[in-house]
C-alpha cells in the first residue's frame, strides 16, 4: 500500500454498507469490499474433485461458494420488470439428429442443442420476435400495472432496508440486451434500420415498466446502488453504432438515472461484456457511472478507463480471469496491474466474469488471499475465512 490510498488501518471498523458507500465515493475505509462475479458450473465440478466440500454450491447465501470464501453480502430491493406471466411449459422436440436435437421453447424460440459429446452454446435457428405480431405476445406480458406487480408492501419493508448493514441495490433492468435476446444479435441490428419504430417501441415499453416499478419503491426504500444488464458488445464494440445507441437508448436511460439520483442513488452500473469503450462516454452522459465487469480479454480495461475518465467513472471487476489459471507470479502481476486504481477508490476489483474451469481450486485460494491482502484486510480477518484459515 502507498501513502495515497483510501485504506486506513486505523480507521474504525465499518459495516458492509458504510464501507461500500465510502469506497465508491473515494473516501477512506478500513479495508476493501470483497465481491466476486460467480463461477461456471464446470468450475464447481472441478473444484469438488479438488477438495471443495460437496455441500458447497454455486450462487449466493448460506452454503454457497461466495459465502464459503467470505464474499461480502448485499441486499436487493427486487422489482418486477420482466415478462409476467413468463412463458412456461416444456420445450417441444421438432427433430432428433445423431448427436443433437432441434427444440421449440414456449416463447417461440427454435434452437439446436447438442445431446452427445461436449455441450456447447445452442445454435439459434429462430428467435421469438421477428415482427409486430410476435412482439404483441411479449408486450401483453409487460404491463407495468398488472396486479401481480403490485403485491409487495414497500412501506412495510422500509424499516428492514433502513436498518440493513448491507449495501442495498435495485435492479436497473435492461434497455437493449433483453430485446437483443428476443430478436437476435444480427437481427436487431438490421431491425434498427428496417423497422426502427418497432425497436423504439420495445425499448420504450421496457423503460416504462422499469420506471413505473422504481417509482413505487424509491420513495420508501433508500438504495445505495442500481445494477442492470446489457451484454451488447463483442471484441470490436457494440452490436449497433454509438450514434444509433445514443438515439434509441440514452434518452430513456436518462429518465431512469434521473429518477434514481432524485432519491439519492448515485452508483449506477450495467453488466456488459466485451469491448465497451465506444459506449462508456454515452453511459456517463446518461448518468450510468459504473462499468462492470470490464472484460479485459474483450478489450476493456479498468486502468485505461480510470486514466481516461478519472474519478468521473466507477469500476467493478477488471481482473483478467484467465490469469488465475496461470501460476502465482501471474496472479500477483494481475493484482499489481490494478492496485493503484483500487487505492484511488471508486473501484471494487474482482474477476472480469464468472471464474472458468481452467482455474484450479488452489489457484483460486491464492487469488482470493492475495486480493484481500492488496485491499488492506488484516491477516486475522483473512484467516477467519474458513478455506483460507491455513492456506499458504
Amino acid at each position: 500500500m502507498t501513502d495515497s490510498t483510501i485504506i486506513d488501518p486505523a480507521f474504525p471498523v465499518l459495516t458492509h454498507r458504510e464501507r461500500f458507500r465510502r469506497q465508491m465515493h473515494f473516501q477512506s475505509i478500513d479495508r476493501g469490499v470483497h465481491w466476486e462475479f460467480g463461477y461456471l458450473q464446470e468450475t464447481m465440478d472441478r473444484w469438488h474433485k479438488e477438495g471443495l466440500p460437496a455441500e458447497i454450491t454455486a450462487g449466493e447465501g448460506p452454503g454457497s461458494i461466495e459465502s464459503y470464501f467470505g464474499v461480502d453480502p448485499c441486499d436487493w430491493a427486487w422489482i418486477s420488470n420482466g415478462l409476467h406471466p413468463p412463458f412456461s411449459g416444456e420445450a417441444k422436440v421438432l427433430e432428433r439428429k445423431a448427436d443433437s436435437a432441434i427444440y421449440q421453447t414456449p416463447d417461440g424460440t427454435i434452437l439446436e442443442q447438442k445431446t452427445e459429446g461436449v455441450k456447447t452454446i445452442p445454435h439459434f435457428i429462430k428467435y421469438p420476435i421477428a415482427d409486430r405480431d410476435d412482439w404483441k405476445r411479449f408486450k401483453d406480458r409487460l404491463d407495468p400495472n398488472h396486479p401481480d406487480r403490485l403485491t409487495r408492501d414497500w412501506k412495510a419493508a422500509r424499516e428492514y432496508f433502513r436498518q440493513s448493514n448491507r449495501p442495498v441495490g435495485i435492479n436497473l433492468g435492461s434497455f437493449f440486451g433483453v430485446p437483443r435476446d428476443w430478436i437476435g444479435f444480427e437481427n436487431i441490428a438490421m431491425m434498427c434500420y428496417d423497422d426502427r419504430d418497432l425497436v423504439e417501441e420495445i425499448v420504450e415499453t421496457l423503460t416504462v415498466l422499469i420506471e413505473t416499478q422504481m417509482q413505487r419503491v424509491l420513495p420508501e426504500i433508500h438504495v445505495d446502488f442500481a445494477g442492470g444488464w446489457e451484454d451488447i458488445c463483442f471484441r470490436n464494440g457494440p452490436v449497433i453504432g454509438p450514434d444509433l445507441f445514443g438515439q434509441i437508448v440514452i434518452p430513456r436511460l436518462k429518465r431512469i438515472t434521473k429518477l434514481l439520483r432524485q432519491y439519492g442513488c448515485d452508483i449506477i452500473w450495467t453488466d456488459c461484456d466485451g469491448n465497451i469503450n465506444h459506449l462508456v462516454p454515452l453511459w456517463l452522459e446518461a448518468g450510468l457511472n459504473c462499468m462492470f465487469p470490464i472484460e479485459v480479454q474483450g478489450g476493456s480495461d479498468p486502468v485505461e478507463l480510470r486514466k481516461k475518465y478519472g474519478k468521473q467513472i466507477l469500476l467493478r471487476g477488471g481482473l483478467a480471469k484467465y490469469q488465475f489459471a496461470s501460476g502465482r507470479k501471474e496472479i500477483i502481476a494481475e493484482l499489481k496491474r490494478v492496485e493503484k486504481v483500487f487505492e484511488e477508490g471508486g473501484y471494487i476489483p474482482h474477476g472480469d466474469h464468472r471464474i472458468p474451469e481452467d482455474v484450479s481450486y488452489e489457484n483460486y485460494h491464492y487469488y482470493v488471499k492475495e486480493k484481500l491482502n492488496m485491499m488492506g484486510w488484516k491477516p486475522s480477518d483473512i484467516q477467519a475465512i474458513w478455506p483460507l484459515r491455513n492456506f499458504k
